[in-house]
């Protein structure tokens, strides 16, 4: 089944929430030099629900970027396309007031999964400092990681979990410190890995145990790394565009899109089970028109039944499918992102050259 990131403009009116909040503290409110150039000011940033799921950015420009499935060097790549990268390997936010949208399956098929979150946390930082903001979209990845269900996890990516537990360690579990150093650590913390590879020899079984016992500590729900994806959206609204991992269907919008993405937030935050919020949010998360695991945008109309075109055509509006596999445990397609500036779309892609061309299809 195809993956599917999609941004949709113009799509049928959401309620804003009634509790909203400005990036007043990180935003310009006034003109400054950035860069040698003088920057335009912009009203700030305002978010609206817990995760964000409302964001009114006037003026901003807005970056999307999708899949990346633990392929760090293809992150850091696809950001630096988009102008929100330092490129001298100090990970470093060159973005402004740019808005930047992961669309989420940050994790699996690849062993910098961790790395991945932590420079989109650290980018974040950065970027409320001068005026702009990262927002993360959960995909199909994340919730299937939290259910801990591991089928698509990368050897690597198991090795990534036991050396970030034994790193939280020297920083005595202060997970705000620790999650966001991660990134600048890592590297470090894989060639030692590497250098006492052989050390393991024949007991790869229990390597592989130790692997799966700290990434379920991770992100089992009420876990450390599951708090952190309960602090993003399955469903983000930015100005005119909406952004989702799977596709967003009618019954999704009217069942509520705050109320969606507040209870995936409540079930991996681990709290306790009630009926107004079920322990599995299902309409998001479980089955094939659930938010993350739609595909109906993917599909070519020839092979829908009428009752999903009418879904597909619905609203009155146009959309953008940005998942290109460019990670190496996919298709390590070329990376290409989509710029949304002034309300115009159009993809940014990479002009280096790469041996596979392939339509992003078969992977979940």
């Amino acid at each position: 089944m195809a993956s599917a990131s999609l941004c949709l403009n113009s799509l049928v009116t959401l309620p804003p929430s009634s509790h909203s909040r400005k990036l007043a503290e990180t935003s310009c409110c006034c003109s400054c030099l950035r860069n040698g150039s003088l920057a335009g000011a912009f009203k700030p940033i305002v978010v609206s629900g817990n995760p964000p799921t409302f964001v009114s950015a006037p003026g901003r420009r807005i970056v999307a970027v999708g899949d990346l499935h633990g392929d760090l060097d293809q992150t850091r790549y696809a950001l630096e396309m988009a102008g929100v990268l330092s490129s001298d390997g100090q990970d470093l936010w060159t973005g402004g007031e740019t808005v930047l949208i992961q669309l989420g399956d940050v994790l699996d098929r690849g062993e910098d999964e961790i790395a991945i979150l932590s420079l989109l946390k650290s980018l974040d930082i950065q970027a409320k400092a001068e005026g702009g903001a990262v927002f993360q979209v959960n995909g199909n990845h994340e919730t299937m990681n939290v259910e801990r269900d591991f089928r698509y996890v990368d050897s690597g990516g198991f090795d990534e979990c036991v050396d970030f537990l034994e790193y939280l360690k020297d920083y005595h579990y202060d997970w705000e410190e620790a999650f966001v150093g991660w990134i600048g650590a890592s590297k470090r913390w894989k060639q030692d890995r590497s250098m006492s590879k052989n050390y393991w020899g024949p007991l790869n079984l229990v390597k592989r145990q130790k692997g799966v016992i700290a990434r379920s500590v991770l992100f089992r729900p009420g876990g450390p790394l599951a708090h952190e994806l309960a602090r993003h959206a399955v469903v983000l609204k930015v100005n005119d565009w909406v952004f989702c991992h799977g596709g967003l269907l009618p019954h999704h919008v009217a069942y509520g899109i705050e109320k969606m993405n507040r209870e995936v937030s409540h079930w991996m935050r681990g709290l306790s089970e009630s009926d107004s919020n079920p322990y599995i949010p299902f309409i998001a998360t479980r089955g094939y028109d659930s938010v993350v695991w739609n595909r109906l945008y993917s599909r070519d109309n020839s092979d829908l039944e009428d009752y999903q075109i009418n879904q597909a055509s619905k609203y009155n509006c146009s959309i953008w499918r940005i998942d290109v596999g460019m990670s190496s445990g996919v298709l390590h397609s070329r990376p290409e992102v989509l710029e949304i500036i002034d309300n115009k779309a159009r993809a940014i892609r990479s002009k280096r050259d790469t041996v596979n061309e392939l339509h992003v299809v078969d992977y979940i």
